[in-house]
């Protein structure tokens, strides 16, 4: 026990430094990541190259229903995606993990393009519903497939497993980061901005990015990047 509880200390102790570390590069390159996106993102949204493919319904979208609380989830998505960023100690591997990032975005954005998909229009009135409005606004019905919620959530969380991985937290922190994922996925089909079918591509686009960004990826570990740094303890 009293083992347990002194690795459970240690990897605390280094949430701190790990935030701190290559701070300014890390803000400053996922604002800017962020705003690039938008802008790509809105552009693709308007001017699509060929007509809008209404996405199909499964049986899973009608057994979840609507669900007005999970947008609070879906917003999480921000805080959640850049994550494992803010947890990266070496150079080298966070600017793996933007470019890999940015490749992904990228990837999902020409096939919005060249396969422009949009939700089926159904009668349902979120309008009423605090938060809706705005959701509306940003993130509408077309670019539907496969899901860049999704995939973004999927390639964080394997991120974010390694990390956790290598910071030694233990089960409990990882299994809340997978908990984490299901629910932003969970919450593209509650709100009812995706279908089943967007949030499965989503996974395999993420999934996908993921493992080819990971397969060979060794992070800086914590005890060696201590070493030169003597005041940390």
């Amino acid at each position: 026990m009293p083992v347990l509880f002194a690795v459970s200390i240690d990897w605390r102790r280094q949430l701190w430094p790990r935030f701190c570390r290559l701070f300014w590069l890390k803000s400053v390159g996922t604002t800017l990541i962020m705003a690039l996106f938008f802008a790509a993102y809105f552009h693709v949204l308007r001017h699509p190259a060929y007509p809008l493919t209404p996405m199909p319904l499964t049986a899973v979208d009608t057994w979840i229903p609507f669900y007005p609380p999970a947008l609070l989830i879906y917003a999480s998505l921000w805080l959640y995606v850049p994550l494992p960023a803010a947890l990266l100690l070496g150079l080298r591997e966070l600017l793996a993990f933007g470019c890999w990032v940015v490749g992904l975005c990228i990837t999902g954005l020409l096939i919005f393009y060249f396969w422009p998909t949009t939700l089926v229009p159904h009668a349902l009135d979120r309008s009423p519903y605090w938060g809706f409005d705005i959701l509306h606004g940003i993130d509408a019905a077309a670019n539907a497939c496969p899901s860049l919620h999704v995939a973004t959530a999927a390639f964080a969380f394997f991120w974010l497993d390694r990390v956790a991985k290598h910071m030694n937290t233990g089960g409990a922190a990882r299994a809340l980061n997978g908990l984490w994922f299901v629910a932003i996925t969970f919450s593209t089909l509650a709100t009812k901005q995706h279908v089943f079918l967007d949030a499965a591509a989503g996974f395999a686009l993420g999934t996908t990015f993921a493992w080819l960004s990971l397969r060979r990826r060794r992070l800086l570990a914590w005890e060696t990047w201590r070493h030169g740094r003597p005041g940390i303890s």
